[in-house]
Formats: structure tokens, C-alpha cells, sequence
């Protein structure tokens, strides 16, 4: 399957983003999706995660009641939802799908840069 991430920019503390993801090429419904970020000199870390069917969600403790991961099978994409954003929410962040809850994401998007200024 082929991602491809959008909806990065540039948004002042305390505003909103809200990123896409565009899956092709393979049964997205039957894909666990995520959503990882990577800052500038750090790891790439977990952000949020959606079951293929959407029934089950989970975050990171960072984002837990900021952010909010939604999918659309009818239309292959899945969304993140970023309000109240922090200067450190800055990152590239990616899509990334696998199949089942366990095991790790084979598929990735090239990456969406999230700007948040003080």
C-alpha cells in the first residue's frame, strides 16, 4: 500500500492542524493505521493509532485529549486532528499502516513538516 501524507504548515501555539493520509494500492480496511512524528535532532515516536475498523483508538500521553485519529474507509484516508498545538509538536510527521494490532508498521508516507511558533 502507498501513503501519502498532507496538511502540515505552519500554525501558531494554541491553534489548529488537521492532517490527512491517502492510501492506494492495497485493502485499506484492512490496515491497522498510525500516526508517528519526528522533531528535529530526536527518535520517531508514536502519536496515535486507529484499528482497521476504527473501534479502537489509542495515543500518546502527550497528546491524549488534544489530538484525535479518525479514518474514512469509504474513502482510504486517514486523518489526524491536532487542536490546542504546542511549540514542541513540532515535527515531521508520518502515516503508517500495518496489518493487526501487533508487529511493526510496514508501510510509511514520505512525511508532512508541522510548524507550531511560540
Amino acid at each position: 500500500v502507498q501513503l501519502q501524507a498532507s496538511g502540515g504548515g505552519l500554525v501558531q501555539a494554541g491553534g489548529s492542524l488537521r492532517l490527512s493520509c491517502a492510501a492506494s494500492g492495497g485493502t485499506f480496511s484492512a490496515y491497522v493505521m498510525g500516526w508517528f512524528r519526528q522533531a528535529p535532532g530526536k527518535e520517531r515516536e508514536f502519536v496515535a493509532r486507529i484499528t482497521s475498523t476504527g473501534g479502537i483508538t489509542m495515543y500518546a500521553d502527550s497528546v491524549k485529549g488534544r489530538f484525535t485519529i479518525s479514518r474514512d474507509n469509504a474513502k482510504n484516508t486517514v486523518s489526524l486532528q491536532m487542536n490546542s498545538l504546542k511549540p514542541e509538536d513540532t515535527a515531521v510527521y508520518y502515516c503508517a499502516a500495518k496489518r493487526g494490532v501487533a508487529g511493526s508498521y510496514n508501510y510509511w508516507g514520505q512525511g508532512t513538516l508541522v510548524t507550531v511558533s511560540s
